[in-house]
């Protein structure tokens, strides 16, 4: 049986029509990456890119809460943080005091042994690159934020079914 070898092309005149729509509903540290990689890696492949940012995802984009992500590893069972003597902790010391402040500085400090930036510095990459950023209407409302709160990258304040209209035929993502 022979098969045939697939050679991507990388010429980078290739235009490309490809749209990814991705929902960010999440805002602790872990959760926030995902969203922020994917629509870095789709953009540099010169795919139109949209993040909406709904309920717990605002905290990617509020100027309050942006800088201060935590994460916890509380009810993540697939985390295992090395404890003392490289013996992993168990799941009930996670809401221990302390132990969010621990993990999260762990995670952060992680992240940026990659050179991966933090999350403002991210979401600036990403408005730079042409990526659209864009707040859910409903959640703002529930949050009673408003533009002049959210990082100023943000292109507005939408309704869901907007941001279903203006990402008509993209791929969609929900984080």
């Amino acid at each position: 049986m022979t098969t045939t070898q697939i050679v991507p092309s990388f010429d980078d005149d290739v235009a490309t029509d490809r749209k990814l729509a991705i929902i960010c509903s999440k805002g602790n540290l872990d959760m926030a990456y995902p969203g922020l990689i994917l629509a870095n890696a789709a953009l540099g492949e010169g795919i139109e890119t949209h993040l909406f940012f709904t309920f717990w995802g605002f905290d990617m984009i509020n100027k309050l809460t942006m800088d201060d992500l935590k994460f916890s590893y509380l009810g993540n069972t697939a985390m295992h943080p090395p404890g003392m003597f490289g013996v992993s902790m168990p799941q009930g010391m996670a809401g221990m005091p302390g132990v969010t402040a621990m993990t999260t500085k762990m995670m952060k400090k992680q992240i940026a042994d990659l050179d991966v930036p933090e999350v403002p510095e991210f979401l600036e990459l990403i408005t730079a690159s042409g990526g659209h950023l864009w707040a859910c209407r409903m959640s703002a409302d529930m949050m009673k934020l408003h533009e002049e709160d959210l990082y100023d990258g943000v292109e507005g304040i939408i309704s869901a079914s907007d941001f279903i209209e203006l990402t008509d035929g993209a791929q969609l993502l929900f984080i």
